[in-house]
């Protein structure tokens, strides 16, 4: 047990640390890809959002959300309780770019957005194109998830997204956040 947890360790290590030329597995690539549009989206979401009344969180929204992914789970094959709890880690993603994003602009004002784009009309319904697709990337990847490899898949899929979008830091940490419960037994 110890011998194979030590060569799962290593050949993780190795994998995340080979060249780029290393490509994701396929089959999480989308569903990281989906995660990396929704977490650049955020930024749009922050803009919108930035210097009005209109708070970070929003619970009404996120419930709706919720709500709506519970009701699709069933009928893709989910699990109710695991899809919203992936959606849930999608939407802390996108909070926690606002929030960085927030203090950004808040200690660099000069930095802060010029425009503002309408959250009902023009955010939303990319978010919810993008939450379509999640939820059918979701119930087209169940198998891998429940793999004991689908760790070391998920972790190459966020290197190359994270590669293919040029990430910063703040967008980096919450595309991992994002992800967090994709593989089933997380």
């Amino acid at each position: 047990m110890r011998r194979r947890f030590t060569t799962v360790l290593l050949t993780a290590a190795f994998l995340l640390t080979a060249p780029a030329a290393v490509a994701a597995p396929p089959a999480l690539h989308p569903l990281a890809e989906l995660s990396g549009q929704r977490v650049q989206l955020a930024n749009k979401v922050a803009a919108a959002k930035f210097g009005t009344t209109q708070p970070i969180d929003d619970p009404v929204r996120e419930q709706q959300i919720l709500d709506g992914v519970a009701a699709k789970a069933p009928g893709l094959g989910l699990d109710p309780a695991a899809a919203v709890e992936f959606f849930r880690d999608q939407i802390e993603a996108n909070k926690l770019v606002q929030r960085g994003l927030y203090d950004y602009w808040t200690a660099n004002p000069e930095q802060a957005p010029t425009h503002r784009p309408d959250l009902p009309t023009e955010i939303r319904p990319v978010i919810d194109r993008i939450n379509e697709g999640l939820l059918t990337e979701l119930a087209a990847t169940s198998a891998v998830r429940a793999r004991p490899s689908c760790g070391v898949r998920l972790a190459l899929a966020i290197r190359a997204v994270d590669r293919e979008l040029n990430f910063y830091e703040l967008h980096r940490r919450a595309l991992r956040r994002s992800l967090d419960s994709a593989c089933e037994g997380h």
